[in-house]
C-alpha cells in the first residue's frame, strides 16, 4: 500500500490536523505536573521524529528499541524464539528485573520478566504479549517487512508493529520509566513473554495456565493484546467470542455423473451449507439493523473449505465442508449445538458433524464502576481526559486461556487514529502512537499496581 498519502487515509490527516497535535506529551519534552507520566494532548511532533534512519540524531530510544525488536523474525511457522528470549534476558537484566524461562513444550519457552511489589500477600499484575507473528508475502510490501523501516511521516514498517510487538516494548518502556522515577507500588507487576499465540496458543499460554510457575504468579489481574481503532478512541475488549471450527461430513450415493442419482452427497451437503449460511445473514442484518452492536456481540460463520470428488465424471460418495464459527460470549453453547445437530439431521440421513476447534470456556471481564480493577482501568483513561469503547473482541487471543482459569482480563493495544492492518500487508505504525502507548501505559500500570486489597486478600 505505501506510505499513506494524503485524499487516502492518513494519520496526519485525522481531524484536520497532524497526528502530533492530537498525542500526549512524549517523555522526550519532559514530565507533567499531575501525577505520574503525562496527559498533554497537545504537542507537537519534531522535525527528528520523523527521521527515516535508526540511529541518526532525534529518533526516540524507545522508538530505536521497537524497531529492534520488530527485526528478531519470531514469524510462524518458524519462529526464531531464541532470539526473542535473548532480547528479553538482556532488557530484563538492563533494568534490574528478574527473569524466568519456562519451557512449556520443546522450543516454547515463556519469558517472565518481574518488578517485585511491597506487598507480596497482594495478588499481582500480568502484563501478557506474544512473541511471534504471523507470515508474510513479502512481494506485497513496499518495505521488508522485518527491516523496521521508518519513513520520512514518522510510520514504522514492520510485521508484528501493531500485533503485538509495540505492546512489549511499551510494557518494558513504561516499566522503565517508572522505575527510573523511582516508583514503587503494592502489587508486583509481571511481564509474560508467550510464544505460538498466532497458531492457537495451544503450545503457549494454554499449557502455561496448567503449570505450577504460573500458579506461583498468583496474578490477580491481566492485560493483554487488542486492536487498533481507526477513530480517536480506545477500544478495550473485555470478552472474546468461542472459536467453533466444525466440519460436516455427507455421504450418500455414488455413481456415474452422466445419471440422475437420488441421495447425492452433494445434495444433502447442500441443505447443511443453506442452512449454516442462511444463519450467518440472520447475525449479519442483525449487526447491520444495530448501531449499538459491534462485531464481536453476534456469532459469524464463513465456510472455509470444501472436499470430495475423485473424478469429474464420479458422483463423490462423500462430501465435506468446513466452517469458522465465532460463538458471541451471550450465546447458549448447549443450545446452540443442537442447532447444529438439527441442520445435519434435517438434511437427511448419513450427515454429520465433528469439532476441530471448540471452546467453550467463555468469560467476561467486569467492566463495571464497582469493580476495583476497572475502576482504575477506566479512571486512567477519564483523568487523561481519552475516550474508552468497551467490546466483545471479534476473534481469539490468549486473553482466553487467562479468563478461563479465573484471572479476569483486559484486551487493550493503546493505538487510536490507526487504521486496523494486524496480519496484513504493509503492517505499519506511526510512531508517536506508539510512543503515545508508552505513556498511557506509565499512567495505567500505578494504577493497577496500586489497587487497593480486595476482600479475598484481605
Amino acid at each position: 500500500m505505501g506510505a499513506p498519502k494524503r485524499g487516502v487515509f492518513s494519520l496526519w490527516d485525522v481531524g484536520g490536523t497532524a497526528l502530533g497535535r492530537a498525542c500526549v506529551q512524549m517523555e522526550s519534552t519532559g514530565p507533567q505536573t499531575g501525577g505520574v507520566g503525562s496527559h498533554s494532548l497537545c504537542p507537537q511532533l519534531t522535525p527528528r521524529s520523523a527521521m527515516a534512519s535508526e540511529g541518526l540524531e532525534g529518533e526516540h530510544p524507545s522508538v530505536t528499541l521497537f524497531r529492534q525488536y520488530l527485526r528478531i523474525r519470531t514469524v510462524q511457522p518458524e519462529p526464531d524464539y531464541g532470539a526473542a528470549v535473548a532480547f528479553l534476558e538482556k532488557r530484563a537484566h538492563q533494568l534490574g528485573l528478574s527473569c524466568q524461562k519456562v519451557e512449556v513444550a520443546p522450543g516454547r519457552v515463556v519469558t517472565v520478566l518481574t518488578w517485585p511489589g511491597t506487598n507480596p500477600r497482594l495478588s499481582s499484575l500480568l502484563l501478557n504479549s506474544h512473541t511471534d507473528v504471523v507470515p508474510v508475502f513479502k512481494e506485497h510490501w513496499s518495505h521488508d517487512p522485518f527491516e523496521a523501516f521508518k519513513d520520512a511521516e514518522g510510520y514504522i514498517y514492520a510485521r508484528g508493529t501493531q500485533d503485538m510487538k509495540c505492546v512489549s516494548i511499551q510494557y518494558l518502556e513504561a516499566v522503565r520509566r517508572l522505575k527510573a522515577e523511582g516508583h514503587h507500588f503494592p502489587r508486583t507487576i509481571h511481564m509474560t513473554f508467550v510464544p505460538d499465540e498466532e497458531v492457537g496458543g495451544h503450545q503457549g499460554m494454554e499449557l502455561f495456565v496448567q503449570r505450577p510457575e504460573f500458579q506461583a504468579l498468583r496474578a490477580g489481574f491481566a492485560l493483554d493484546e487488542g486492536l487498533a481503532n481507526p477513530a480517536d478512541a480506545f477500544t478495550v475488549f473485555y470478552s472474546e467470542r468461542s472459536p467453533w471450527w466444525v466440519r460436516v461430513t455427507s455421504i450418500g450415493k455414488p455413481g456415474h455423473s452422466s445419471r440422475f442419482i437420488e441421495d447425492t452427497a452433494a445434495e444433502k451437503l447442500h441443505k447443511v451449507v443453506s442452512s449454516i449460511l442462511a444463519f450467518r445473514e440472520k447475525e449479519r442484518q442483525r449487526l447491520q439493523s444495530n448501531p449499538h452492536l459491534k462485531e464481536g456481540a453476534v456469532t459469524s460463520v464463513n465456510l472455509t473449505k470444501l472436499e470430495g470428488g475423485v473424478a469429474c465424471n464420479v458422483v463423490p460418495a462423500t462430501m465435506s465442508a468446513s466452517f469458522d464459527f465465532r460463538v458471541a460470549p451471550d450465546v447458549d453453547l448447549k443450545a446452540f449445538e443442537e442447532q447444529l445437530q438439527g441442520w445435519c439431521q434435517a438434511a437427511g440421513e448419513g450427515v454429520t458433524f465433528e469439532f476441530i476447534q471448540k471452546w467453550t470456556e467463555s468469560r467476561v471481564t467486569s467492566t463495571n464502576d464497582s469493580d476495583p480493577w476497572w475502576a482504575a482501568f477506566s479512571g486512567v483513561f477519564k483523568d487523561m481526559n481519552l475516550t474508552l469503547e468497551p467490546e466483545i473482541f471479534p476473534a481469539a487471543t490468549d486473553s482466553r486461556y487467562l479468563r478461563a482459569v479465573g484471572v479476569p482480563a483486559l484486551g487493550f493495544s493503546p493505538m487510536n487514529c490507526t487504521p486496523v492492518l494486524l496480519h496484513d500487508h504493509d503492517e505499519r505504525l506511526h510512531e508517536a502512537v506508539f510512543l503515545r502507548g508508552v505513556d498511557i501505559y506509565t499512567r495505567l500500570l500505578p494504577a493497577l499496581a496500586s489497587v487497593p486489597a480486595l476482600p479475598s486478600e484481605s
